[in-house]
């Protein structure tokens, strides 16, 4: 489905990536670990045309590299940035209006399944998104990327900074997406999530892929742990 091959990006002359590969079958949640700086919130943004990069990403056999964020948008990935970049002034049900993917096929996500997911959102349907909290803020990010029904779903670090209660609503979330069989890349720091729900696991260190396999053989190994992601 998503298939990166010896992926470089670049900020201005600062090289970034340093040739990464990897691949997203359909319906499999893959979690991309890594300490910060070490290029992962930079690979999902090549991927969605949001830095230079250069190389190849392809997506259902289409090369996808030097597109636009909208045109890549269109073709089925959608992307949950870190910093959530809601529009404060827009009410919550707005926010998720301009996010509804409209055509001749009926969408697989309704406002009903996210006000179901996250019954808060549903409280607040009519506030300004501005005046929310850190934790609905994300719901909201994360329920208007689903509006757009896409078949790939990349989110980066939907728990950062986050209550409890709030990080197992969205674990929950991520289950709901594996349940319906929708393709996730997965930014995150907690191991604990990441490994409960994904399929495969990718570990960064200074933009390359430094270790590849299922979440009991990254458990297992504790040198990959030590060096590349225990603070």
């Amino acid at each position: 489905m998503l298939k990166i091959d010896n992926l470089h990006a670049f900020y201005g002359k600062s090289h970034v990536l340093h040739g990464v590969n990897l691949s997203i079958a359909p319906g499999e949640i893959v979690a991309l670990l890594g300490r910060n700086g070490s290029g992962r919130s930079t690979t999902v943004k090549a991927i969605m045309g949001l830095v230079d990069g250069s190389g190849s990403v392809s997506w259902r056999d289409r090369e996808i590299l030097g597109k636009h964020a909208y045109e890549i948008a269109h073709m089925g990935i959608g992307y949950v940035p870190e910093n959530r970049d809601i529009f404060p002034s827009l009410t919550v049900h707005q926010n998720l209006m301009l996010g509804e993917k409209r055509g001749a096929k009926k969408p697989r996500w309704s406002f009903d399944d996210m006000y179901g997911m996250f019954p808060r959102l549903k409280e607040r349907q009519h506030t300004e998104a501005g005046v929310l909290s850190g934790g609905e803020q994300q719901m909201l990010t994360l329920c208007r990327t689903l509006m757009g029904d896409p078949d790939l779903i990349m989110i980066d670090e939907p728990t950062e900074g986050l209550a409890p209660k709030i990080v197992e609503l969205v674990a929950e979330y991520l289950r709901e997406l594996k349940r319906r069989g929708i393709s996730v890349l997965l930014v995150e720091q907690k191991l604990t999530i990441a490994l409960e729900v994904s399929q495969r696991c990718l570990v960064m260190g200074h933009g390359r892929i430094v270790f590849e396999g299922t979440p009991e053989s990254l458990k297992a190994d504790a040198y990959v742990r030590k060096e590349w992601l225990e603070v």
